[in-house]
């Protein structure tokens, strides 16, 4: 149920389904009120994971640098503040000193992602990596039974290469966010919000298989989250209204319906998926980098 004004309002109506529990509830991670999993000098890193993902937060006033070896698929590293600077090392190719504001994909194998300066960076892995899910604060997490086996999409056109996305993309009407995928995931990082969301246009849905990892990394949220109701009312679920400053993650489970709002005048939200989402991956000129990432002939919604 999409207010008339959101771009999601032309996705194609998923089919009204009923549901059987019981049901599962959000993984929350509220950064700003809990100790980091790891620690240097001049950062901090929170790691999370949902059912397919670990995301690492870094906070950065100095310099941090953080290495993979033998890692068996894509991950997104990303930053939307200018100030931060990268230097990636990958078997494809490196990036040295470049700038801020930008998303990378770094291809399978041995890596290795310096970052300096001032800010926030974000790392997205899969959950096939045990290492990274023994970081996690949440390392266990709940088997939701109608989110499906992971499926990885086709490889890149060209093949597995380092490659770099300029995140200064002027917003176009009728789409929506800036949205890029992979062949593990998808990211969507929308824009700078500059006031209050405006309560009475807001966009309660669900996913009926897929989860939705929001990852603040500026301002307060609140995400409001409704479970369906079964014959067996020992399966239902209370309402929730979770608050969270920044940064945090809310990993909001199919198929609850959610919305969120958010009450500061400069916020900053991104939505992650795995696999990457049919539905925006069907839209014409939603997804960025569609031409680098081709779509899966198949995928379960």
């Amino acid at each position: 149920m999409f207010d008339e004004a959101d771009p999601r309002n032309s996705l194609a109506r998923t089919v009204e389904q009923s549901f059987s529990g019981p049901f599962c509830g959000p993984e929350i991670g509220q950064f700003s009120q809990t100790d980091p999993q790891e620690q240097g000098d001049g950062w901090q890193a929170w790691i999370m994971r949902a059912t397919n993902i670990v995301v690492r937060l870094v906070t950065l006033d100095g310099e941090a640098e953080f290495s993979r070896q033998g890692h068996i698929d894509e991950y997104m590293v990303f930053s939307t503040d200018s100030d931060v600077r990268f230097l990636i090392e990958a078997a494809s190719g490196q990036v040295a000193d470049h700038p801020g504001n930008h998303l990378f994909i770094v291809p399978p194998g041995d890596s290795r992602v310096k970052v300096i300066g001032k800010g926030t960076v974000s790392f997205v892995f899969t959950t096939r990596s045990a290492d990274l899910i023994a970081q996690c604060c949440n390392p266990k997490v709940s088997d939701n039974p109608v989110i499906p086996p992971f499926q990885q999409w086709p490889d890149p056109v060209g093949g597995y290469k380092l490659r770099a996305y300029d995140l200064d993309v002027p917003e176009t009407p009728g789409r929506f966010g800036r949205i890029f995928r992979s062949t593990t995931m998808m990211v969507n990082i929308l824009p700078r919000l500059t006031a209050p969301r405006d309560v009475s246009k807001v966009s309660p849905h669900y996913h009926s298989s897929f989860e939705q990892v929001s990852l603040t990394l500026e301002g307060d949220f609140e995400h409001f989250l409704r479970w369906p109701w079964t014959s067996d009312m020992s399966e239902w679920r209370e309402d929730m209204q979770i608050r969270c400053a920044s940064p945090s993650i809310t990993v909001l489970p199919p198929p609850a319906i959610h919305t969120t709002v958010w009450a500061s005048n400069a916020s900053q939200i991104v939505d992650i998926f795995s696999p990457p989402r049919m539905d925006f991956s069907s839209k014409d000129s939603w997804v960025l980098n569609a031409a680098d990432y081709p779509v899966a002939q198949t995928s379960i919604e």
